[in-house]
């Protein structure tokens, strides 16, 4: 897997322009991807945005929540107003077991959301990967497998 190298700075930035700003990619990472086009920050990984390919490269593949991709939007909409009532139950001094219950409510929203797109990535994404070459596949497996572990843990 290929390394970032960061410099130092006194406090991590809070949103990813600034991030991108304080992470320099390896060499490995870019060598084949026009500015732009690649992550540079944070947990990103090596890939380009769906249907951008690098020169005398053929356009990448949609990721694979692509054919879900409205479905997403709408259920994320919905959590969204979720979270916003609970804000409202909290300003309005509502009973703290009926708050939890509807923080249960958006956890498993959340959770669904994370299942489907772990769906989409094995059946899409590694599964391409592998196709191409083993030690793409691999990496995905590796990629995959390490979302799935911060999932259980959080």
């Amino acid at each position: 897997m290929p390394t970032e190298t960061t410099t130092a700075t006194p406090a991590a930035p809070t949103d990813h322009a600034a991030r991108a700003a304080t992470t320099q990619p390896s060499p490995a990472r870019t060598a084949d991807v026009p500015a732009g086009n690649a992550h540079t920050g944070g947990a990103h990984t090596n890939h380009t945005h769906a249907g951008r390919a690098p020169a005398g490269h053929a356009p990448a593949p949609p990721h694979g929540y692509a054919k879900d991709r409205d479905a997403y939007l709408k259920r994320m909409r919905r959590i969204e107003g979720q979270v916003r009532g609970i804000e409202r139950m909290i300003a309005e001094d509502v009973y703290c077991i009926d708050i939890l219950t509807q923080v249960s409510a958006v956890t498993k929203a959340l959770q669904a959301v994370s299942l489907g797109l772990v769906e989409d990535h094995l059946g899409h994404c590694v599964v391409n990967a592998a196709k191409s070459s083993e030690e793409e596949g691999a990496e995905k497996i590796r990629e995959a497998t390490d979302a799935i572990a911060r999932l259980w843990k959080s």
